[in-house]
């Protein structure tokens, strides 16, 4: 089997993996949903008083929403993607077993967790989504060339969210116990994205310190893809530098740790 072929097969591994969890995804969609009307409903009474908050109007600030719910499963902004796992595997010494496997570890889970994400895109974040479009005014594009951009922008968003986490799980060949680690990225991921607050609503130097972060790159650029508001190729110029750059420092401590720390159990 060739390597394409092998990594395909980890992706709809991946895919198929989450697919099996019919009630855990519908428990999600619920979930979601409901969290859904909730930020709504606080955004509505927000831009009722500062009107144009961040650029936004109120059609569009619903559209940040509902998209931040369709995408929040999707790049695993607090979590519950491979990294728990790959987490584990380290803990435990399985992790050598992966090591000597004739497959490139970062891209295998690269596959994997990408197969995930894109189940977790159609099977959890496609019913909420529509279900916000349905429901309240929204600020959706009719050019089929911007649905287009906006799902490369998704693309990207899925391989820098890869990117952020396999770092964090690779502190664990130091940590060993990553619960500190993975907590963390649950805070940075829920106020660093935008799931929050869009960014464009942050004030002066931490507005621009926190859309020059990879984070911004998940839900914020995305959103502003999808809705017109910024041009798409120096966004795809944004989101791929980042993803680059991840991959990179996490090859260097990939290497680092397989060179130089002794993994438990030998």
């Amino acid at each position: 089997m060739g390597a394409g072929r092998l990594y395909a097969a980890v992706a709809t591994g991946g895919f198929r993996r989450y697919a099996t969890y019919r009630a855990a995804t519908a428990a999600g969609v619920f979930t979601n949903t409901v969290f859904g009307l909730i930020l709504v409903y606080t955004y509505l009474a927000l831009w009722d008083e500062k009107p144009h908050l961040g650029g936004y109007d109120q059609a569009q600030a619903v559209t940040f929403v509902w998209l931040g719910q369709a995408l929040y499963a999707t790049l695993a902004i607090q979590g519950g993607g491979f990294e728990a796992e790959f987490m584990e595997r380290i803990r435990t010494g399985e992790v050598a077993i992966d090591l000597y496997r004739p497959v490139d570890l970062q891209v295998w889970w690269l596959a994997n967790d990408l197969g995930r994400a894109l189940f977790q895109l159609l099977g959890r974040g496609v019913v909420p989504f529509t279900f916000g479009a349905l429901v309240f005014p929204t600020a959706l594009p009719d050019a089929v060339g911007t649905w287009l951009a906006f799902l490369v922008s998704v693309a990207l968003a899925m391989i820098v969210s890869f990117g952020i986490r396999y770092l964090v799980a690779l502190t664990g060949f130091w940590l060993m116990d990553g619960t500190g680690a993975l907590q963390a990225l649950m805070v940075t991921g829920i106020f660093c994205s935008g799931m929050t607050l869009p960014l464009n609503a942050f004030p002066g130097a931490l507005g621009e310190v926190v859309r020059a972060l990879p984070w911004a790159a998940q839900v914020q650029v995305p959103a502003d893809v999808l809705m017109g508001t910024v041009d798409p190729l120096p966004s795809f110029l944004f989101q791929a530098a980042w993803a680059v750059v991840l991959l990179a420092v996490g090859r260097l401590v990939q290497t680092a740790a397989a060179r130089r720390v002794v993994v438990q159990g030998g």
